[in-house]
């Protein structure tokens, strides 16, 4: 793909704020046409406000059911006239990053995996088929799923919430080695702790500057910075780039 971000149409799932609405702006700011996603009724409001400011439509839908997912993707194409070229899988099933009161392997139960690989993994695979039509029709895509550097350096285990990260790096991978012929490429950008979205706001200020002293540069990374790593590999610039993972934590993890 050599069509620049500012004629792409872009859906960023979970995006009504924190890490989703960050990237959303990001690519706002480089002319693209966005679909806000969100799930909860609480979150129409943040939704609403964010589609106004980024000129954007806001479409609350659960990714776990496919079918709804195909409702979206057929919504915004009718809206904008063209498909769905890039999608960014962001959205996360509730979790709190507050590593003293994770629950412990011994007291942990499957239903704490199953919701987390429901939002991470099932969520991209129905964004996944469902954007293939449009793929198809236009001759390229671009999948970014959002990942977490704790796959590589689980510090803290959070078993749940960092198996299905995991899950969704080989996912990421597999993916792009069959959608590659398609001219489709599907990459990972993971993140360290982020300073601040809703799920590290229970993140104890001592984690936060642990984390910091141990960093190269010294800083937690935000939001923002992220998101410059989303729309490399969603720019013409990425276009060579499939099936990899690049941890975005300010040096914590290099590989």
């Amino acid at each position: 793909m050599t069509t620049p971000l500012k004629d792409q149409i872009v859906l960023i799932t979970g995006s009504s704020r924190g890490l989703g609405l960050a990237i959303a702006r990001a690519f706002h700011a480089e002319g693209a046409k966005v679909i806000l996603n969100y799930l909860q009724p609480s979150s129409e409001k943040a939704a609403s406000s964010a589609a106004s400011e980024l000129s954007a439509i806001a479409i609350r839908a659960d990714i776990t059911d496919l079918t709804v997912v195909q409702s979206l993707f057929t919504q915004a194409e009718q809206h904008y006239g063209q498909p769905i070229s890039i999608v960014v899988n962001n959205a996360l099933s509730p979790f709190t990053f507050n590593g003293e009161a994770r629950p412990k392997l011994e007291d942990i139960t499957w239903d704490a995996f199953d919701a987390q690989f429901k939002g991470a993994v099932q969520g991209a695979l129905n964004t996944t088929k469902a954007a293939l039509p449009g793929f198809e029709k236009l001759g390229y895509g671009r999948i970014i799923n959002i990942g977490s550097n704790l796959v590589q350096n689980p510090v803290v285990p959070y078993q749940d919430y960092t198996t299905a990260k995991g899950a969704l790096l080989a996912f990421t991978r597999t993916c792009a080695a069959e959608l590659g012929p398609k001219g489709v490429t599907v990459n990972m950008v993971s993140g360290g702790l982020l300073s601040v979205t809703d799920a590290s706001r229970g993140t104890p200020e001592e984690v936060f500057e642990m984390v910091r002293g141990v960093t190269p540069l010294r800083r937690v990374t935000t939001p923002e910075e992220m998101a410059g790593a989303v729309l490399f590999f969603a720019s013409p610039w990425g276009r060579a780039v499939t099936g990899q993972n690049v941890c975005v934590d300010g040096g914590l993890v290099m590989s």
